[in-house]
Formats: structure tokens, C-alpha cells, sequence
């Protein structure tokens, strides 16, 4: 038995989500449905994670087992027939050989999430991203935002940004870094884009957009760094901001130990 990681990325407009569910389409339904196709057998692929409805993914991986190995060129053609086959907001963009005990999701050192703001209305980014209108004070948002990873707190537990009645053993989460950052579309204008980047080990349902959402918050000065500091403390997601939309989240990358590769 062989193990192999799949690195793909997508675009999650028309998905309801990584997870299959019953009566509804998505991305690991369309993968396992044509890995199956290819291969001619039944492969179930297991996903890093579970991204929600019409989140995206630029870095994505799953896992999945067969009796045989592949060789290099066969690796390539696989590659090359499961892009012609997937839907074209779906990309294979490698096949891995991993040692039989990586996991794609519980393997994982970090993952990092990206969420896009829109400042002005652009047809290239509707998409995306979100729109958000009038002054923003980023200097108090990435303020606020070392919060969440400053060691003088140790802050670990984030169930004042999950989502109410999740299936998890613990919302304990290790943020290694999060803040916000003008950046441009290469097809858009100066300094369009407001760009917030967050990385940490793991990370809860709902948990990065209803972060982002209480730190626009702060910017628009509805509540202090202060009131920050305290809704985390009082693990209740309740006092926390409003989730942004899906559309501008992208979970970005996804980092393991080199050692899980076999090439």
C-alpha cells in the first residue's frame, strides 16, 4: 500500500465547501470522482481541512492510498488526465509519495489563510474579494491583531471566533502570525486591495473570517484594542464581530515536515 499527497487548488464560487455532503457539489466529490475514473477502482481522498461554502483554496492537499506505486512518468500522466477531466476551477497541480503515516490534515505544521478587501468597487476582484467602503484605521488593526500571537498573553483558546456548536475537542489554537497590508491587483488600482494574513497551527470553524470581521471593527473605531483583548478572553463567540463574506478568503498554504516526502 502506497500513500500519496494531492497538491491542488480551486476556486470555491460553485462548491459547497472540501466535504462531501449528501445533494449538494463539492471539490472532494469532484476529486474522488474523477480519481476513480482514472484509476478505475474507488479512491476516497481524505482533505487538510474543511473549507466552507465558496472559500478558495491557491494551496490545497489530500491524501489518498492504492495498492501499486507509481513511477515518475506515470505520476506526470496522472497529473496531466486528472486536469483534463476535473472542472476548470479545479487544478492538480502535483502527486507525492508520502511515508504510509502522513496525514494530510492532522500532518500539517501550519496552515495560512489570506483574506482580500476590496477598497473600491473593481470589476476585476468582485469575485474574490470583499467591498468595503470609507476610512479604515489599519494602524489599530494590526495592533490589534498581535494580540492574538504576542507571548506575554499565550493566548490559545479561540472560542470567542468559532463557530457555535462545532464538532471539536478543544478550540485551542497556536497562532504563529496575523496582520493587514495594502497590496495592488495587478489589473486594478494603486493600493486597492487590504489584504489580512494569518498563520497558525491549526484553526477553528468560521474562525478566520470572524476575526477579520472584528478587526474591521476596530478600524471603522466601533470597539478598542482593549474590547479586542477582552472578547477573546471572554471565550464567547457572542460578544466577537460579524463573519465577512466567503468569496474573499483564501486558504494560502499549508507547510509539512520535509521528512513526510519519499522525493
Amino acid at each position: 500500500m502506497q500513500r500519496y499527497f494531492i497538491r491542488l487548488s480551486y476556486d470555491g464560487t460553485n462548491y459547497h465547501g472540501w466535504q462531501s455532503q449528501n445533494n449538494a457539489i463539492t471539490i472532494q466529490s469532484e476529486v474522488e470522482k474523477a480519481m476513480s475514473t482514472l484509476l478505475a477502482k474507488q479512491i476516497e481522498v481524505t482533505g487538510a481541512g474543511r473549507t466552507d461554502t465558496g472559500v478558495h483554496a491557491r494551496e490545497f492537499y489530500a491524501h489518498f492510498d492504492v495498492d501499486n506505486s507509481f513511477d515518475n512518468d506515470e505520476l506526470h500522466d496522472l497529473i496531466y488526465r486528472l486536469n483534463a477531466i476535473l472542472p476548470s476551477d479545479i487544478a492538480v497541480s502535483g502527486i507525492l509519495p508520502v511515508s504510509k503515516n502522513a496525514h494530510a490534515r492532522f500532518s500539517a505544521i501550519s496552515r495560512t489563510y489570506k483574506y482580500y478587501i476590496s477598497r473600491n468597487k473593481d470589476p476585476f476582484a468582485k469575485d474574490y474579494s470583499w467591498c468595503v467602503y470609507g476610512n479604515l484605521n489599519i494602524k489599530a488593526m494590526n495592533n490589534a491583531a498581535k494580540i492574538l500571537f504576542e507571548s506575554s498573553t499565550c493566548v490559545t483558546d479561540f472560542t470567542s471566533f468559532s463557530k457555535l456548536h462545532s464538532n471539536t475537542d478543544n478550540n485551542n489554537c497556536k497562532i504563529f502570525k496575523a496582520g493587514w497590508k495594502e497590496e495592488n491587483l495587478p489589473a486594478g488600482k494603486a493600493g486597492n486591495m487590504l489584504v489580512f494574513t494569518i498563520t497558525a497551527d491549526r484553526f477553528l470553524r468560521n474562525m478566520v473570517r470572524a476575526i477579520a470581521g472584528t478587526l474591521l471593527d476596530i478600524g471603522r473605531g466601533k470597539i478598542t484594542t482593549d474590547d479586542f483583548r477582552k472578547i477573546i478572553e471572554s471565550k464567547n463567540r457572542c460578544d466577537a464581530g460579524y463573519s465577512v463574506p466567503a468569496k474573499g478568503l483564501f486558504l494560502d498554504k499549508i507547510e509539512y515536515p520535509n521528512d513526510l516526502f519519499l522525493n
